[in-house]
């Protein structure tokens, strides 16, 4: 059945979310509309570029790209994104900028926002760090735009935090959402979020945490396991266990990969540093500290050691549902044989999934452009009706 646009922007516009002049920072400050909206403006705007159909909401402007972290997927998503609507990428190297100075984030938010209509964040690795830094930005947006400094008021877009990965589990929402068939269809399926060995240390939380906070949403039965000490922030646990709450579905901790695997619909092995770690890690980095940041890497490593049979291999896929769960993963994956001896995945089971988990990615330039286009336009349906009235042609062939 084919997609039908203008059944889905009449959709769009009944939602009546209201996102303009917001920012988008973590799943959990959204409301069901506000994400809803998100949802069906990525997938209005995945069938646009589909269909050869120009996105360019934006005639002018540029968007800031600020990873204070390394990245492939998103930064390239990102700028996918922007580029999509109309908008120049620029990106903000702090190392090459007067905050290396001393220039404080008030002003240097207001001075690289004068034709700015978006701000891009990514600061995942300091526990207490990122989505505070983030808040600050968008603060000293709202001073500039409030005091007449700027003419628009840029959107915040949260490309990776302490507490949450949006872009990303809104990614893997809109994926299994179409893989089962709607949203009505993942209300009572089991999804297993479980850390995997990895030969690597220090990897950010927010996506677990991300994923339990919006699969609950969604009455899934979200089942949480990581080896004892590898704890998540508590507060995204409480934040899941109201969300299963609310919407019927539910929200276990183990400590059994095992029982988590086990009759599930879908499964996410992924590696995480513990809590603890990552706390003591952000202070260490405070102090300048560089020989006990190389005392907590050592005994990181030596404790994921002890856990590498936290692997997702054919042996615990065939306990899950029909023994064939869907396999998502925010990549890249650590596999076992290909990218390291020992990993979070086998290579046959990467590789039977590989595809999908491409296809999961390639939903997240459209999320980021739909949270740009919901928080930069008052109607964003409007905004969508004319780009499909105009059918202006993104690429003209010979």
């Amino acid at each position: 059945m084919s997609y039908n646009l203008e059944r889905a922007i009449a959709e769009l516009d009944q939602i009546k979310a209201d996102l303009f002049r917001k920012d988008f920072l973590l799943t959990w400050q959204k409301n069901d509309n506000e994400l809803m909206s998100v949802f069906k403006i990525a997938e209005i705007l995945k069938e646009l570029h589909h269909r050869n159909i120009t996105c360019k909401a934006f005639q002018t402007g540029i968007a800031v790209s600020n990873f204070r972290d390394n990245s492939t997927r998103t930064r390239f998503s990102f700028a996918s994104a922007c580029n999509l609507l109309g908008l120049n990428v620029q990106d903000l190297d702090e190392g090459k900028s007067q905050i290396a100075h001393g220039e404080t984030v008030r002003e240097t938010a207001n001075m690289i926002s004068f034709l700015t209509e978006v701000v891009g964040i990514r600061d995942d690795m300091f526990i207490g760090k990122g989505h505070t830094y983030m808040k600050e930005v968008a603060s000293a947006l709202n001073d500039g735009f409030k005091n007449g400094v700027l003419n628009q008021r840029p959107a915040v877009i949260n490309l990776q935090c302490d507490l949450d990965h949006p872009t990303q589990t809104m990614a893997d929402m809109l994926y299994i959402k179409n893989y089962f068939g709607g949203y009505s269809k993942l209300k009572g399926k089991k999804i297993a979020m479980t850390w995997a060995y990895s030969p690597s240390y220090g990897k950010p939380l927010s996506v677990p945490q991300g994923v339990i906070a919006l699969m609950t949403r969604f009455g899934m039965k979200v089942a949480l396991a990581y080896p004892k000490g590898y704890d998540l922030l508590p507060e995204t646990i409480e934040i899941a266990k109201k969300h299963a709450k609310c919407s019927g579905g539910s929200f276990s901790v183990s400590n059994s990969m095992q029982d988590a695997f086990k009759d599930a619909d879908v499964v996410y092995p992924k590696s995480w540093a513990p809590y603890h770690i990552m706390e003591t890690r952000t202070q260490l980095v405070e102090k300048l500290d560089k020989k006990g940041l190389t005392e907590l890497e050592k005994e990181a490593l030596n404790e994921n050691a002890k856990h590498k049979d936290w692997t997702c291999d054919e042996t615990i896929m065939n306990t899950t549902a029909r023994g064939s769960a869907e396999y998502l993963h925010c990549l890249p994956a650590d596999i076992s044989g290909v990218s390291c001896k020992e990993g979070e995945v086998s290579a046959k089971v990467f590789e039977k999934y590989r595809i999908g988990t491409y296809k999961e990615a390639g939903y997240k330039p459209f999320v980021i452009a739909a949270m740009i286009l919901a928080c930069s336009f008052k109607k964003p349906a409007a905004v969508l009706n004319n780009l499909l009235r105009k059918n202006e042609q993104r690429v003209s062939f010979k």
